[in-house]
């Protein structure tokens, strides 16, 4: 089988290539040039290619780059700045496994006569019934990133492959050792690509989009304090909201741009019991939940699944929480899973 690697210059990228490499297949990687900006952090940077290179010749396998800074610039980060001017919470990753890797790379993989596109995600994908395939999470919980690829449909779970879903990081870490991969120690990336350390999330927005300030106010509507950047906060936020009358800490329930006021209130206060969708978003890896089926509803990265029931309201697709939860933020994935087998994925959406 010929595969392609998307090989951000990472270890479980490297150790995917390695496995294909040995499993006997016909394996290129390619690493994707993403943001045409200065950058110093995430994926994808100089450094992170020449990674990416140096251990393609290790396993004796072609690399190649692949300019996509324009679809990059078009389809995730002006989508980013826009989704925070209008006070939402966008994941510029999952956005990049949508539009960009999942979408336009694999689009690239075909054309050039690939079987399969491969990266390093901590997923699975399996064997299902009728030669469908089901995404399941990665064998290491504290690792898997099945939330991050939770919109993948069957068209690209018959055209994608994850090595390492089966593997531990641990286990991962452990065979670059062994082959001596010049990505066996280095660190795994936290931060989104195209923001510097040095500015962080503020100084990227403040050259982007004008920052407003904007008053809190308790759940009652009394004011109690303000912050600097209304465009900056975060539902279901902590930090820079500070403490009630009490001591009780504070969490942002709502934002309203137009207003310029934030919503803060303490975790009681705050919790909620649905959320609504947004129908565009909504994607299943295969049948469709139907409503009054129950899931497990994930809102975050390494957030816990809590129990959940689909259901509709006015025409949208909404998911009811069986216990409240932590506020999700408008713009904020949330990925479904089987409600008997909490491994299988099931689909996701993005809160409205």
């Amino acid at each position: 089988m010929r595969v392609l690697v998307a090989m951000s210059g990472g270890v479980d990228s490297s150790v995917a290539a390695a496995l294909l490499v040995e499993g006997g297949h016909d394996v290129c990687g390619a690493t994707l040039k993403l943001w045409g900006g200065p950058q110093d952090s995430g994926c994808c940077s100089v450094a992170d290619v020449d990674d990416a290179r140096r251990v393609a010749q290790q396993l004796g396998i072609d690399h190649y780059v692949f300019d996509m800074t324009e679809a990059f610039a078009a389809e995730v980060v002006d989508p980013y700045v826009a989704q925070h001017a209008a006070a939402r919470t966008p994941n510029p990753c999952i956005e990049c496994n949508r539009r960009i890797k999942f979408d336009r790379l694999l689009a690239r993989a075909r054309r050039l006569g690939f079987d399969a596109l491969a990266t390093g995600h901590h997923a699975r994908v399996v064997p299902g019934r009728d030669g469908r395939r089901q995404l399941r999470r990665g064998a290491d919980s504290e690792k898997d990133q099945s939330y991050v690829v939770s919109m993948l449909g069957q068209h690209q779970l018959a055209q994608v492959c994850f090595p390492v879903g089966e593997m531990t990081k641990a286990e991962v870490r452990r065979r670059a050792a062994e082959l001596a991969l010049r990505t066996a120690a280095k660190p795994d990336s936290q931060d989104v690509c195209f923001i510097r350390s040095d500015q962080g999330r503020a100084g990227f927005l403040a050259e982007r989009l004008a920052l407003h300030p904007a008053e809190l106010v308790d759940t009652s509507g009394t004011p109690v304090g303000r912050v600097p950047a209304l465009e900056l906060v975060t539902v279901g936020q902590r930090r820079g909201v500070g403490h009630g009358p009490d001591g009780s800490r504070r969490y942002v329930a709502w934002v309203d741009p137009q207003g310029r006021r934030v919503v803060v209130g303490r975790a009681a206060e705050v919790a909620i019991d649905r959320v609504e969708l947004v129908t565009e978003t909504l994607s299943w890896t295969d049948e469709a939940l139907a409503e009054g089926d129950e899931a497990l509803a994930q809102t975050s990265a390494h957030g816990r699944a809590v129990p959940c029931t689909i259901g509709c309201e006015a025409g949208r697709p909404v998911v009811r929480f069986a216990r409240p939860v932590h506020p999700v933020a408008p713009g904020q994935t949330v990925a479904l899973y089987d409600a008997r087998d909490p491994d299988l994925v099931r689909g996701s959406a993005i809160a409205r």
